[in-house]
């Protein structure tokens, strides 16, 4: 086989190998079609637990509220000397909105749950691409390959794991219960429904913790398995990279990036200049000079328009001398660019114009 076209092989096969990490374009790409880690177990986890945490504080009050409900209802019903189509709507009605009252909570609870769960993991997210109609997700080819994959024998797993736990966990509540279980044929029916009411909310409670333990692992392997498929190749990074930077928008925002650092620099240098030298309206050149480690002076800031006019403000406000030169200062302008020395053509009207500066401060 030729060597060359073996390496150019290799290194094609190596380029197309998703090794790299994902780019942050691509995780913010992938997170707006609602490719995020999510766990469902951590969802079911939280409202189990929250549910059942409830059952524990409020059934009380829900009993006593329902049992009144119930009361009043037949109460009223009997009192009645006949019972038509306008009072049975009246009786609904309140039966209605009684229920409802009792109930809130717990939809409250449930809907509370879910957006908690779902801001734990990924934050607040709105995609409708996961909503969308996709012809290959009715392909049988890949469904088959999706029944036979890594991932489906993953969830089977774990689905026996989640039945042999909560198994064992409904044994462990029993069996500490045992001794109440046995005795309940004596008991009275108010306090045989207590005390299957109790073992319940034990057991929800235990279930849903250790459910809450499994669906943190769960979530682990998942943003592990979730990091693993938004993985890159080199060509893809490459590609990324290029379009990038063909892009006009990015293109201009690096651009409108680079002039704002370059205007935030110009004015830190402002207060160290020696002279502001203006247009005066339309341009502004501030030059700075020492005599011990220059050979000329040099631009620290130039502006034209709305930027020479924050020149000339900022110098202003450090008092810096700013000196009007019409010819001077296009032509420094248009010719010298930030950080340059001024040439030999400027050093006569350059040096006239520093001469009076340093008059005017006592210098000389």
């Amino acid at each position: 086989m030729d060597p060359l076209y073996l390496q150019l092989n290799l290194q094609f096969f190596a380029d197309e190998e998703k090794t790299e990490e994902a780019t942050p374009k691509k995780r913010e790409d992938s997170r707006k079609k609602g490719q995020v880690p999510k766990s469902s177990d951590v969802n079911t986890a939280i409202g189990l637990f929250g549910m059942f945490l409830l059952f524990l504080i409020a059934i009380p009050f829900a009993g006593r509220g329902i049992s009144q409900l119930m009361t009043d209802t037949f109460s009223s019903t009997m009192r009645m000397p006949e019972l038509d189509e306008g009072t049975l709507e009246v009786i609904m009605r309140h039966y209605f909105i009684e229920t409802a009252k009792i109930l809130a909570p717990f939809f409250i609870l449930g809907v509370v749950c879910s957006l908690v769960s779902n801001l734990v993991q990924f934050g607040f997210l709105f995609s409708t691409e996961s909503m969308s109609f996709k012809w290959e997700r009715i392909n049988p080819l890949k469904g088959i390959k999706r029944i036979y994959s890594v991932r489906a024998i993953v969830e089977m797993l774990k689905a026996l794991l989640k039945i042999v736990a909560i198994g064992l966990t409904a044994f462990i509540v029993i069996w500490i219960n045992k001794a109440e279980l046995f005795m309940l044929p004596k008991e009275s029916i108010r306090a045989g429904v207590q005390l299957i009411g109790d073992i319940t909310i034990q057991l929800g409670l235990a279930a849903s913790i250790l459910l809450l333990f499994l669906s943190i692992l769960d979530y682990v392997y998942q943003k592990y398995d979730h990091e693993k498929n938004i993985k890159m190749s080199k060509k893809d990074v490459k590609d990324e990279h290029k379009k990038m930077e063909g892009d006009p928008q990015i293109k201009s925002k690096i651009k409108e990036k680079q002039q704002q650092m370059s205007s935030q620099r110009m004015m830190q240098e402002i207060p160290d200049a020696d002279v502001v030298i203006t247009n005066p309206t339309h341009y502004a050149v501030a030059l700075k000079y020492q005599e011990d480690s220059m050979d000329a002076p040099i631009i620290v800031a130039k502006g034209a328009d709305y930027l020479a006019l924050k020149i000339k403000d900022t110098a202003r406000r450090h008092q810096v001398a700013t000196v009007e030169k019409r010819t001077l200062a296009r032509g420094l302008y248009h010719q010298l660019e930030m950080g340059d020395a001024v040439p030999e053509d400027f050093f006569k009207a350059v040096a006239e114009v520093l001469a009076y500066v340093y008059k005017m401060q006592g210098k000389i």
